[in-house]
């Protein structure tokens, strides 16, 4: 099964926004659902504290700050065709 991360932080409508979209989109196309909160100190906060929030399939980065819902079900559904059963 494809896995999907989302990165986030509280108090973020974009995160809340992007988040959403996962729920509709899972509902279509199953996946794993994986949120990662970061924090000042995480492993991943430096990186990524200006780009939140910022979504991986299957560990490959794949959008950042807006994801459009159309547009992630077409990655997934490509990510699903590179899996092997």
């Amino acid at each position: 099964m494809i896995v999907v991360e989302l990165f986030s932080k509280d108090d973020c409508r974009l995160c809340d926004r992007v988040k959403e979209t996962l729920l509709r989109v899972q509902e279509r196309h199953p996946f794993e659902l994986r949120e990662t909160k970061i924090h000042e100190g995480d492993e991943h906060f430096e990186r990524m504290k200006n780009r939140i929030p910022v979504v991986h399939i299957d560990g490959e980065f794949a959008f950042q700050y807006r994801l459009e819902e159309e547009e992630f079900l077409s990655r997934l559904i490509s990510a699903s065709g590179k899996q092997r059963p």
